[in-house]
């Protein structure tokens, strides 16, 4: 029956706008705890104290859940319709992650995770589902009732080594998932289940001597290739990131203010990316180059309704307004002084810091 079901799930996933779908089991990744205490020994996860707790967990699937037989990893491409890169060259402009651009992921693909995963109990326990292709109805052994749990990126599941064992694709250069099918630009989700179902073979890698991803990097975050120091990679910076930045990486922010791009904007590979499914993840066009003079401007009451039922409304406005600052410092036109000047006094000590190093940049006083 296993084999059957896997490629029924597989189907409905695709069916359902996932652009892959693969199987592994959960103890397939038998050194990443190893590799995940040598990161966070080292230092390289900042101040993202989360991946240092629950340990355990985190680097082994088996433990997360030990009655789960089968990790279903499934990919969602949330590809832009623009080049992501453009925007850099508009220093007036702040740049926000494509992924953050327009609805929030966790909730559009885990409702599409419940969904994949409500289909297959029913299926198992009812022995069939229904074609939606033919509409016809499509006999499976039936089984006992499946247990489910659906993870997408908010638990202790590492995803991107789960996603290379079930053969999705691989942890490129940049430490991303990518693949031949279909680039980088997914967002990943797993489901956990106590069925035992076929497993894919896992991915190889596929870089090559290609090196756009670490040649790009403005902060130098990739020590080696495969390998990612979170504390000088800006996506780290703009959104984990308490307090001041260093100055020395301030300069090199330029003005993307929630996220960064530039790894994955380069990738050969995306030469094969999939249209998003979902339009949702492109917004309505009013990130993709906002102007940091109103961005500047938000008060508490205004950046939560600007980023409602968005990724960036978690950072809050004094995080989100300090990175504003840095671009605003970055920016070298002194038509946007007035913008910051303002802030010196900002009720955020952060933000005020942030806005005075501006001015100074801008002045030169």
């Amino acid at each position: 029956m296993s084999e059957a079901v896997k490629r029924a799930l597989v189907a409905e996933a695709l069916a359902d706008g996932f652009v892959s779908v693969g199987v592994c089991r959960p103890d397939a990744l038998p050194d990443l705890a190893a590799r995940l205490e040598t990161f966070v020994a080292e230092g390289r996860h900042g101040q993202m104290t989360w991946m240092g707790e629950r340990m355990g967990w985190r680097g082994d699937a088996a433990a997360l859940w030990p009655a789960a037989r089968s990790v279903v990893m499934l990919a969602e491409s949330y590809a832009p319709l623009h080049d992501p890169l453009a925007v850099l060259k508009q220093r007036d402009r702040g740049a926000v992650s494509v992924y953050a651009q327009g609805r929030d992921y966790h909730d559009i693909v885990k409702k599409r995770l419940k969904r994949v995963a409500r289909w297959l109990i029913e299926a198992v326990e009812k022995g069939g589902y229904r074609s939606r292709q033919t509409g016809k109805w499509v006999a499976l052994d039936a089984g006992p009732r499946p247990e489910v749990k659906v993870f997408v990126d908010t638990a202790p599941v590492m995803e991107k080594p789960l996603a290379q064992a079930a053969g999705l694709g691989w942890q490129g250069k940049h430490t991303n998932l990518l693949s031949r099918d279909f680039g980088n630009w997914v967002f990943l989700g797993a489901i956990f289940t106590t069925l035992d179902l076929p497993v894919d073979p896992p991915e190889a890698e596929h870089c090559g001597s290609c090196t756009a991803c670490l040649d790009i990097c403005p902060t130098a975050a990739f020590p080696a290739p495969f390998q990612l120091d979170a504390r000088r990679c800006i996506s780290y910076l703009t959104i984990e990131h308490a307090g001041p930045v260093d100055e020395e990486l301030r300069a090199l922010m330029g003005n993307r203010i929630y996220g960064c791009d530039d790894c994955l904007a380069v990738c050969p590979w995306n030469k094969f990316a999939v249209a998003a499914s979902d339009m949702r993840y492109h917004g309505d066009g009013a990130l993709e180059a906002p102007r940091l003079a109103e961005l500047a401007a938000l008060d508490d009451a205004a950046f939560r309704a600007l980023f409602s039922g968005s990724p960036v409304k978690r950072i809050g406005r004094d995080r989100f307004v300090r990175n504003v600052c840095y671009a605003i410092g970055n920016s070298g036109d002194p038509a946007l002084l007035p913008a910051v000047s303002g802030l010196v006094g900002d009720e955020d000590d952060t933000v005020a810091d942030a806005a005075r190093w501006a001015v100074m940049r801008l002045t030169g006083e």
